[in-house]
């Protein structure tokens, strides 16, 4: 049933768009009838079924995904550059699915100095409560639509630094676009993003 209810949710995310593990673990559940989501795979499993789904079904789509969510990831990484921005979840480790947004994460002295910014240079956004507030966690969390792709920035103060989830800085994300056969992109200026 635990493997039943892996390969539930890893479609439910590929095909769905859900990005939250829990969400799509409990759907996939109740799906299959399983009592009070007893057996609940781990993410770490789902995420094994959904990269095997990804590969079996959607292998051409996933990998222009990819390159797609990667190029403006990397644009918006440029734009924040000043915050030392890393790329961390699924655009990251690869199972990026359908409407799912690209995450990064900052470094400021506070998350007012990030708003700030943003305001100075015309760029729309709005903030998301973040569900758990830990110490080691973001101080807070805007949301950016940047080339008609959710981008939720992570806020991290200079004495937390980043999370704890694996990241990749600018370089990096440069290096995984460089191995594909899409061209990297360009920088943009802050006045090609959402300038209101």
């Amino acid at each position: 049933m635990r493997r039943a209810i892996a390969i539930a949710a890893a479609r439910l995310m590929a095909e769905d768009g859900l990005t939250d593990y829990a969400a799509a673990k409990r759907k996939a559940a109740r799906s299959l009838g399983a009592e009070n989501g007893e057996g609940l795979p781990t993410n770490e499993e789902v995420q094994i079924e959904l990269r095997a789904y990804q590969l079996i079904y959607q292998e051409d789509e996933q990998n222009d995904r990819l390159q797609a969510l990667r190029q403006t990831a990397l644009r918006a990484m440029q734009l924040l550059n000043e915050f030392q921005p890393r790329l961390t979840g699924a655009v990251l480790d690869g199972t990026a699915a359908r409407y799912s947004p690209i995450h990064l994460q900052l470094v400021a002295d506070s998350s007012k100095d990030v708003e700030i910014w943003l305001l100075t240079n015309q760029i729309t956004f709005d903030t998301e409560p973040l569900l758990h507030q830990n110490p080691r966690g973001p101080e807070d969390r805007f949301v950016l639509d940047i080339d008609d792709t959710l981008v939720l920035v992570d806020v991290f103060s200079g004495q937390r630094r980043h999370g704890a989830a694996p990241s990749a800085a600018m370089s990096e994300v440069k290096t995984l676009l460089a191995n594909s056969p899409t061209a990297e992109p360009q920088p943009m200026a802050p006045s090609d993003y959402g300038v209101v």
